[in-house]
């Protein structure tokens, strides 16, 4: 976008290339069954590097047990710069849900946006892929099936840095004052 203007120059600096993501996780098959007691009721995890910001679920599949099936449909919204560069992984972890315990992890896949990307360009930008589950430094019990489309490109502002400065001195005041009570919280 360098044209020499001063106020496109300017303009570029406010706004971003985007594309909108959206992933539907379909199904997974022949999932090891993680319950001695009750009937296991999974649901899924997206995310991108494991930041807890990007991260959504499906609900949880209450009938399916080792083999659930949501047809959840999830929107992200990726920087053009994300998706042309190997740096941002998207991560889709499987958990059985567990009333009063912690939820017990199942086992997950992981891919390069700029891979998935890559696959879908020469098929008008969908796909449809079923990869096996990992677990750990080793491959889990079971495969994750979905689907996923990458939009065309689109325009965001980005957010300021007052915005930035703003909500950073803010969990840093929270996190402060939970601290010297004895207590702690997750960041915002």
């Amino acid at each position: 976008m360098e044209s020499g203007n001063p106020s496109e120059e300017m303009e570029s600096k406010k706004f971003r290339q985007c594309r909108n993501f959206h992933i539907t996780l379909i199904s997974a098959s022949d999932l090891e069954d993680v319950r001695d007691l009750f009937e296991m009721k999974v649901y899924a995890s997206v995310s991108f590097n494991e930041e807890p910001r990007t991260e959504k679920k499906t609900p949880k599949d209450k009938q399916g047990k080792t083999n659930p099936a949501w047809n959840h449909r999830m929107v992200h919204t990726i920087a053009e710069a994300g998706i042309l560069q190997y740096g941002i992984m998207l991560v889709i972890k499987l958990y059985c849900k567990h009333e009063f315990l912690p939820d017990i992890y199942i086992g997950q896949v992981q891919k390069p946006i700029k891979e998935l990307f890559e696959t879908a360009l020469p098929m008008g930008g969908s796909a449809e892929t079923t990869m096996a589950l990992g677990k750990g430094s080793g491959v889990s019990q079971g495969e994750l099936r979905f689907s996923y489309t990458f939009g065309e490109k689109i325009i965001v502002k980005k957010p300021s840095k007052w915005k930035t400065w703003v909500d950073a001195a803010a969990n840093l005041l929270v996190n402060f004052t939970l601290a010297s009570t004895g207590l702690s919280i997750m960041p915002i």
